[in-house]
């Protein structure tokens, strides 16, 4: 049985290690760069506490979870948006910087999805936590958490990795504590 979506929640949301390559990831299944230890103790150090964990189940995710100790429960639906076409070695990404964030939230790359999409794929699933719960996945992720509370304006957000981002729920609905903390 779920929770009622209205139930008490806290996501400790941290994007995972910076990728062990150049270029857009997306939906590619890419190494992650864990090889920075004090980040790395700073972001353990940041998920304590949390009675639950999620993960992407993308490598970069999971070598960050196993970097990190932790043995999370892994979800599909937190994958990083798929930029289809756009993930391709040396494909052009087109400007799409001056769009309003509704139009941009709207776009979907040639064989991929949309942000939009993306967002009503991970929502459920974050609609389903009840308690703390600490989540690694991606940038992309951590805007469609914070779309909950401000919709597609969360694409405008900086979201570095291992980075941390703080969201709560009351009956009141989503709060945003933090976003893009990072090591000292």
């Amino acid at each position: 049985m779920n929770p009622a979506p209205d139930a008490a929640a806290r996501l400790l949301i941290l994007r995972h290690a910076p990728l062990a390559c150049a270029g857009l990831a997306g939906r590619r299944d890419v190494a992650a760069d864990c090889s920075d230890p004090a980040a790395l103790d700073w972001a353990r150090t940041a998920l304590r506490g949390a009675g639950t964990h999620w993960s992407s189940p993308a490598l970069r995710c999971r070598q960050t979870c196993a970097a990190l100790g932790l043995a999370p429960e892994w979800h599909p639906d937190l994958w990083e948006q798929d930029f289809g076409a756009w993930e391709q070695p040396g494909a052009l990404i087109p400007d799409l910087g001056p769009l309003p964030p509704e139009e941009l939230a709207r776009q979907r790359p040639p064989g991929g999805e949309s942000f939009l999409d993306m967002a009503a794929r991970v929502q459920p699933l974050l609609d389903r936590a009840r308690g703390t719960v600490a989540i690694v996945a991606h940038a992309g992720t951590v805007r469609a958490a914070l779309a909950l509370t401000v919709g597609p304006a969360a694409l405008s957000f900086s979201v570095a990795p291992l980075s941390l981002t703080i969201l709560s729920r009351s009956p009141a609905g989503w709060a945003v504590e933090a976003v893009n903390r990072v090591a000292p």
